[in-house]
């Protein structure tokens, strides 16, 4: 079931493959630089997040999220995207035995990205970046300072990101921290490899500092002339609840993430 929302999604990319493609070198970090005045892009991301433990009941855990994205450069400074979100959950629970597998819509998302300064006229590139996100009962607004620069065969990018979800028709609140960086090297006029490494953080009601949990490693893209590929596999190599210890675990934050976070991107300009 799983593999075959994988392979319809990247049915659906191969299936818009006409014009240039804007490619991203990473995954989670986003690049400062905006889609050009008129240009059209379609993106699908897949992300796989997988492994918690028993001790917080979710024995052999499976998420896999699905975005499919439009993304137009209104003007060369101002980029808005479109996303339509869906994801799969499953999980054992150790006691029951009981198989748990629930696929949900996950709304929909408007993505805004302004360059502020153009890395290719400033030591360093700034971008800003807001994303609503409405499904129903829930709302999320996330928001990113995006830095970065290209240094001959070298790219870094650096995001600051903050998001605030809503849940139970804003009866519940849930604060989100996460700074990511990413580092590239071009290897010639189709492959650029790299490391990428982020770290996300849970406040719940703003009222204490849950949890954290770093993830490091290794990211890959090919580019063609109309279109591109990313993919990243990051394991969690430390992570901490700062109050209870639920999943029982020292080294690693496994209640509220998982040990092994994998996305692909795949995108085509036209």
């Amino acid at each position: 079931m799983k593999m075959k929302y994988v392979i319809l999604a990247l049915a659906a990319s191969l299936g818009l493959s006409t014009g240039r493609a804007n490619e991203r070198l990473f995954t989670y970090t986003y690049e400062p630089e905006t889609m050009p005045k008129g240009g059209w892009e379609v993106e699908n991301w897949i992300t796989s997040r997988l492994g918690r433990n028993s001790a917080v009941g979710q024995q052999r855990y499976q998420r896999w999220e699905f975005r499919q994205e439009l993304e137009y450069g209104v003007t060369d400074n101002y980029t808005v995207s479109l996303y339509v979100n869906s994801s799969q959950t499953s999980f054992k629970d150790p006691v029951t035995g009981r198989r748990t597998s629930d696929f949900k819509f996950d709304g929909i998302s408007l993505e805004n990205r302004y360059l502020v300064l153009s890395p290719a006229e400033h030591c360093v590139g700034l971008a800003l970046y807001l994303e609503p996100r409405f499904s129903g009962p829930e709302f999320e607004l996330e928001q990113k300072i995006i830095l970065g620069q290209r240094h001959g065969d070298w790219t870094w990018a650096l995001n600051l990101t903050h998001a605030t979800e809503w849940s139970g028709h804003f009866r519940e609140m849930e604060g989100e921290v996460e700074l990511s960086l990413g580092v590239s090297r071009s290897l010639g006029t189709h492959w650029s490899v790299g490391i990428e490494a982020r770290d996300h953080n849970e406040v719940p009601e703003y009222q204490r500092w849950e949890n954290t949990a770093l993830y490091v490693g290794p990211v890959i893209n090919y580019r063609h002339s109309n279109w591109w590929a990313t993919l990243s596999v990051m394991p969690q190599i430390f992570g901490a609840n700062f109050g209870e210890n639920p999943d029982q675990n020292t080294r690693l934050e496994l209640e509220g993430h998982e040990r092994w976070n994998i996305r692909l991107l795949v995108g085509f300009g036209f």
